[in-house]
């Protein structure tokens, strides 16, 4: 059985004309036939080219691979037990699961501190970021974690002014840093700020810290859903060519008359913008650690993606030596605003794969007594059940799973739920519940309670849709802890997970099914 899906899908808005009769391999009809007008990828490529290569239609949607890896976290089951705690006193009026503590701390020295245990890894210059960015921000500062602005989106403002090629005002960075920190309470959670090439050319990182007070910062190598840089989509031709200027990679060139030309009449309608590729090396990374803490910045994280074991290696044996807080490692296929299509099905180790090598990785780095940073793995995190099993995975390293695809997923569905109350066009579905945000949202009593009503009145429903979301994630996470009798993170090992079969335990280093507690069981016989 293959485990891809070819030459169809609803991310490039195509499909096979025998939906019912596909050939494994290659994808095409098992009857093709000359007169089709071309609806699969192959079709449409004849007449769009490189536009199918990307997910469409570029700007509302979010898109993560389809293919089926051979092994991933369904392939494991949490591990619950009938006896002791672990964090509080067994006894069974007080180990009750809202006892458990999701708190999280990281940092090498002075500490960040989370309410919960995942962030958002980077969500950058692409629409669908920018368009829901209020719900992101002030949803996640309510909740008290963490959010990554991603990369490119001081370069892509057309408002930003530059001096000497490095930027010395922005807008949109500017209005995404002050979302977060206007909602942010108690000092817990963090915005971070991504740097890649061009932003570091662009001297975005001295600028969030010295103009915006920014104090985390974020080193960008790559990510799960593409082995090159950034891209976006350019409808507006001054856009582009401010882009061009800016020192981006913009397809085709806007600046060629005739390229111009045929924008124009409308031969095409998008420009491509792409970011260049990274070439890492430790005197550079090094250099550039230390420019940054020169800077200002109290912590300096490093993401990195699906690339091949041996820089999953330079990663955290740099981020080891150059005393990095935070590590954060993305599977192969997770989500994007826009990468190319077959690439994010078809290149890099999948998550459990290169979650496995992490924890080996930084389990050689504790055993030889050398500092590791706190570590967060991302790649197609959805659930509290993925959750727990990825901390589970890595523990006692991992500290935080990333999520990007479905915090946005939610602070979208809040979003158009508060659009519709406006217009007084609630679906069925939702109006069951009542028709104001008080009603439809199940955490607005608590929020208007603690917040007051002036602050809560000013809080977007798509923050309310991320916030409750995030509810929903910390109580259900709390209830399989508390049946691990896991009372915080910090107690949390591999131990309670099992895999659930052979090729899940070989590549994780999990125990299978079946061999889990056989020790004690046998010692539970003999006694």
């Amino acid at each position: 059985m293959s485990l891809s899906k070819i030459n169809a899908s609803a991310a490039t808005l195509t499909k096979n004309r025998t939906e019912g009769s596909i050939v494994p391999t290659s994808g095409m009809c098992v009857t093709c036939v000359d007169g089709c007008i071309g609806m699969c990828e192959i079709g449409k490529s004849a007449y769009r080219g490189h536009e199918v290569s990307y997910p469409q239609p570029f700007g509302v949607i979010t898109t993560a691979g389809e293919k089926s890896y051979p092994v991933d976290y369904s392939h494991f089951n949490i591990m619950g037990t009938a006896a002791g705690a672990h964090g509080i006193e067994a006894d069974s009026d007080k180990a009750i699961f809202p006892k458990v503590n999701l708190e999280v701390a990281i940092g090498h020295d002075k500490k960040i501190k989370f309410h919960m245990p995942w962030i958002i890894p980077g969500i950058g210059s692409t629409n669908i970021a920018k368009n829901n960015w209020e719900g992101l921000a002030i949803g996640s500062a309510l909740a008290g974690t963490g959010l990554t602005i991603g990369e490119n989106v001081a370069g892509m403002d057309p408002e930003a002014q530059f001096k000497d090629g490095r930027v010395v005002d922005t807008v949109d960075l500017k209005r995404r840093v002050r979302l977060y920190k206007d909602y942010q309470r108690n000092g817990y959670g963090a915005i971070i700020v991504q740097s890649n090439i061009e932003d570091t050319r662009l001297g975005v990182h001295e600028y969030a810290i010295e103009k915006l007070g920014v104090e985390c910062v974020e080193m960008k190598w790559g990510q799960g859903a593409k082995d090159i840089g950034g891209e976006v989509k350019i409808n507006n031709l001054k856009k582009a060519q401010i882009l061009f200027d800016r020192g981006y990679i913009v397809l085709p060139n806007p600046t060629d008359s005739a390229v111009i030309k045929a924008f124009e009449r409308g031969a095409f309608k998008e420009f491509e913008r792409h970011s260049r590729v990274g070439m890492v090396a430790e005197e550079s990374f090094a250099r550039r650690v230390e420019e940054l803490r020169r800077a200002g910045a109290k912590y300096v994280f490093l993401k990195t993606g699906a690339y091949r074991p041996v820089d999953l290696a330079r990663a955290i044996v740099y981020a080891s030596k150059y005393k990095i807080d935070l590590l954060t490692v993305d599977g192969a296929g997770g989500g994007t605003g826009m990468s190319p299509w077959r690439m994010m099905n078809e290149w890099g180790i999948p998550p459990v794969e290169l979650h496995s090598l992490l924890y080996q990785y930084a389990k050689r780095l504790a055993g030889e007594g050398r500092h590791l940073p706190a570590l967060a793995v991302a790649g197609g995190f959805t659930f509290e059940d993925q959750i727990f099993k990825g901390l589970a995975l890595g523990a006692p390293f991992v500290k935080l799973v990333g999520m990007a695809r479905a915090p946005i997923a939610a602070a979208m569905v809040g979003k158009t739920i508060g659009r519709a109350i406006e217009e007084n066009q609630l679906p069925v579905y939702v109006e069951r519940f009542g028709d104001t945000r008080d009603e439809i949202f199940v955490t607005a009593t608590a929020l208007r309670q603690e917040l007051g009503d002036e602050v809560f009145e000013t809080l977007p429903t798509g923050a309310l849709g991320l916030y409750t979301y995030y509810e929903r994630l910390a109580q259900g996470l709390r209830q399989l802890m508390a049946g691990s009798r896991k009372f915080s993170t910090e107690y949390m090992t591999r131990d309670d997970l099992a895999a659930l079969t052979p090729e899940a335990a070989a590549i994780s280093g999990i125990r299978y099914v079946m061999d889990v507690d056989k020790e004690q069981v046998e010692e539970i016989f003999k006694a």
